[in-house]
């Protein structure tokens, strides 16, 4: 059965603006039982570990703050958007040298598979060399 568009906006809406910035047990609600998400270089499996995943992003970052940049562009059960990552550097990133308290900001674009009204597969990809040159780690 397929999810109306309406509903698959809600909960791209809800991973972005919920999950992301503190919110992590809505991801029982909004991911399947057998989600995968693919990060680059890693691989999580259900709502648990996604949450985990994202729960460590906060780890490094204070007054984290999302914004959807493009869409979310629906099509198939497929779900595509653009989005922005604000937060406050806490400290702890092997690497960085920026002094704790610096504000940081970077983009990236999600894709999800979605099944059965929930998210079910979760491609991400981020501008992490550009967070790290901010962080200091590279010039």
């Amino acid at each position: 059965m397929n999810t109306p568009t309406d509903a698959l906006q809600e909960l791209y809406r809800r991973w972005l603006f919920e999950v992301w910035t503190g919110a992590f047990d809505v991801a029982e609600e909004i991911l399947t039982a057998d989600f995968t998400g693919h990060w680059p270089g890693l691989r999580v499996n259900g709502p648990g570990q996604a949450a985990d995943q994202v729960r460590r992003s906060h780890e490094y970052f204070t007054a984290v703050r999302t914004t959807l940049d493009v869409g979310p562009v629906i099509s198939d059960g497929m779900i595509a958007a653009g989005w922005s990552f604000h937060g406050t550097y806490r400290g702890g990133i092997p690497g960085a040298t920026a002094a704790p308290g610096t504000p940081i900001a970077f983009a990236g674009h999600d894709i999800f598979r979605a099944r059965d009204g929930r998210l079910a597969e979760y491609w991400v990809v981020s501008d992490t060399l550009g967070m790290m040159t901010a962080l200091g780690a590279f010039s």
